[in-house]
């Protein structure tokens, strides 16, 4: 079994766990039609768009409000059950949901005009690979957007060790440099950058969205509170007590990148 298919089996087996925890814990955007993300993507009532490895499909909606139509493929058929129970409560009629790998995408070449990912990326065994595949499916001018979990350099380490504990289907969240010279490799034009931290949220509440292996939950949940104690940040997410609880904060990059427009004429 290869490395991707190992994996893979790894994402299905956390996401289907997860997919109705998940889905509560962002129920908080359910029916914005905006985000800074949102407007660095800029989807336009003409765009054909892929979201790449969508979980539950908050963003595909939030897509869908805005273009011509979306489609969400996703790994795990948990994740799309929830996102079809969204779409039918939000009764957004333009998406298409595919249960499927993504090396490679299921779809033609130039299939779509706006290609994204959100949140995943850090899941991935080949981000590369997966990049390549989502500017194969974008048309020639076309832009493709990830927006991922992204450690500083000083902290990558220590960050993906303690996630990857707590959710082992997690191999490596990328600095933004890292992340930013994915696109460069495959030959991108970077329109927009951003990194930014989600707010503050309950540890608790994302414990409540994890399966880590047997023992492996209280080792966690020990490290966040000891990093929240020495106030160093040593894992990368601002771990601090607020009341009784501890809050982190996800660091994370969103990129914009345009795909060269075809060429015309003789070179």
């Amino acid at each position: 079994m290869s490395s991707h298919q190992l994996q893979n089996a790894k994402v299905l087996d956390q996401f289907t766990k997860q997919a109705e925890p998940y889905a509560r814990l962002t129920a908080g955007g359910r029916g914005a039609a905006s985000s800074p993300f949102m407007d660095a993507v800029n989807p336009s009532a003409t765009d054909r768009v892929l979201d790449v490895a969508c979980g539950v499909g908050r963003l595909t909606l939030m897509l869908a409000r805005l273009a011509q139509h979306v489609t969400g493929i996703d790994l795990t058929a948990a994740m799309i059950d929830q996102g079809r129970v969204l779409q039918s409560e939000a009764g957004i009629a333009n998406v298409e949901w595919r249960v499927g790998d993504i090396l490679p995408l299921p779809f033609p070449d130039g299939a779509f005009s706006l290609v994204v990912s959100q949140a995943a990326f850090h899941h991935l065994a080949d981000p590369a690979a997966a990049l390549a595949q989502m500017v194969r499916v974008c048309s020639p001018g076309g832009r493709i957007a990830i927006n991922d979990l992204t450690p500083e350099p000083e902290t990558a380490g220590a960050f993906n060790r303690v996630e990857k504990l707590r959710d082992p289907s997690h191999v490596r969240a990328l600095p933004p440099a890292e992340l930013r010279a994915l696109g460069k490799q495959c030959g991108l034009a970077e329109l927009t950058v951003s990194s930014y931290r989600v707010p503050g949220i309950p540890l608790e509440a994302v414990l409540a969205t994890s399966f880590p292996l047997p023992g492996d939950l209280e080792t966690v949940r020990d490290l966040y509170r000891a990093d929240a104690h020495s106030g160093v940040d040593a894992l990368g997410l601002k771990a601090a007590f607020s009341a009784d609880q501890i809050m982190i904060q996800y660091p994370m990059t969103w990129i914009v990148w345009q795909r060269p427009p075809a060429r015309t004429g003789a070179a």
